[in-house]
């Protein structure tokens, strides 16, 4: 009978043995490293689950698979949550499994391990909203089977590895709001669909392969990026979003990018020239050209659009027709043509402008047939010197 009591007793700790994971001691010795590097900021007790005398696949944030570590996400990522502080320790390399890693926005300081380039598993790396510094690892680009790269809004300098564009995986890259300098690397991804550089240190040109046609979403502004770019654009025919402005872009606008799938296209302060000559009514919904170096006749293809700022280029002639009946009809949000070198537009004096529309047409070769509120930058002289329009006296 006590043999048989014993069994039953042995086998019972077997069962409760093989019920819980027994976590891999070096996956184990990593996450108390991490630990002892990291504080709560006040307001958060994230780490409070973290007690090591109890099964660490059960912290908050840790997510293994058997006896690995195949995903660590530092902070309650609930919205408004109190981050952490504190560094990443270099024995975050050591998780081996390691499939994704993310860190909530908080106060994490010092430069990014480089023994991340050890984690060959790692597929989402995000760490943004934070304070790290120093340079991006060129190490990273070892890691070839990452898809998402979210370092932005930190304080990285130093410039992008060229070896983070050879990654073949690849399909987000976002660095933007840090200090990053030198140029754009190529990126040979195929998969590659987000690309988000704005508000960095960025200079230089682009080449016209460096980024491949299934690109979706390109972000540069804010960068001293310069050179033309049409070559490059003809070739992203997928864009839906596009965002080049502050930089000192040169060259034409291609017409094709009218006839993208974009939304939002935004290339305003550069020093783009020439004509713009959409083939086909534009259906993009907002298209900022202004502070440019365009010049010709606006093209009434230009009329469908929502909200469309022309304004500080060097347009001539006169403003279609097809501009005037969608205002009237309220279908036209925002039309921005001040400062252009325009020679009228048929619109009635006594038309009235919807109030749900914002027209400024100051400080052209003629003098606004309608009074409209302008914007403060817009300045107040109604027309422009008559000794700057060769075809208006005035």
């Amino acid at each position: 009978m006590l043999l048989l009591v014993l069994a039953h007793f042995v086998c019972m700790l077997q069962c409760s043995f093989l019920s819980f994971a027994i976590l891999d001691p070096i996956d184990f010795l990593a996450l108390q490293s991490i630990r002892k590097a990291l504080d709560d900021m006040p307001g958060s007790n994230y780490l409070s689950s973290w007690d090591f005398t109890s099964d660490p696949c059960n912290f908050a944030g840790v997510y293994c698979d058997g006896d690995k570590v195949i995903a660590l996400n530092l902070g309650d990522p609930r919205a408004g949550s109190p981050g952490l502080s504190g560094r990443l320790d270099p024995a975050i390399g050591k998780l081996s499994s390691l499939a994704e890693f993310t860190v909530v926005p908080g106060r994490i300081i010092g430069a990014l391990p480089y023994t991340m380039s050890q984690l060959q598993n790692l597929r989402f790396l995000g760490v943004s909203r934070n304070f790290i510094s120093g340079e991006i690892p060129a190490t990273l680009g070892q890691l070839r089977r990452l898809q998402t790269l979210d370092l932005s809004y930190n304080q990285l300098t130093g410039s992008i590895p060229s070896s983070i564009g050879t990654l073949p995986a690849l399909s987000n890259v976002i660095l933007c709001h840090n200090r990053i300098s030198g140029s754009v690397p190529p990126f040979v991804s195929k998969t590659l669909t987000r690309v988000d550089l704005k508000h960095n240190d960025l200079s230089g040109s682009l080449s016209p392969t460096s980024l491949p046609p299934s690109l979706q979403y390109l972000s540069l502004s804010w960068n001293r990026l310069d050179g033309p770019v049409d070559l490059l654009l003809i070739r992203l025919n997928r864009l839906n979003y596009l965002d080049l402005s502050v930089n000192q872009f040169t060259g034409n606008i291609p017409a094709s990018i009218f006839s993208f799938p974009i939304t939002n296209l935004q290339l305003q302060r550069n020093a783009f020239a020439g004509l713009i000559q959409p083939v086909d009514q534009v259906t993009i919904q907002t298209v900022d050209l202004s502070y440019n170096r365009l010049s010709g006749q606006i093209s009434p293809m230009l009329s469908t659009v929502q909200n469309l700022y022309l304004n500080n280029n060097r347009f001539t002639g006169q403003v279609p027709g097809s501009f005037v009946d969608r205002l009237l009809a309220a279908n036209i949000q925002t039309l921005y043509l001040q400062h252009n070198f325009l020679t009228g537009i048929e619109i009635n004096p006594t038309a009235e402008i919807p109030v749900s529309t914002s027209l400024c047409l100051q400080y052209n070769c003629m003098v606004p047939p309608v009074q409209t509120p302008c914007p403060l930058k817009a300045g107040k002289q109604k027309a422009r010197p008559t000794t700057q329009c060769i075809e208006w006296k005035g």
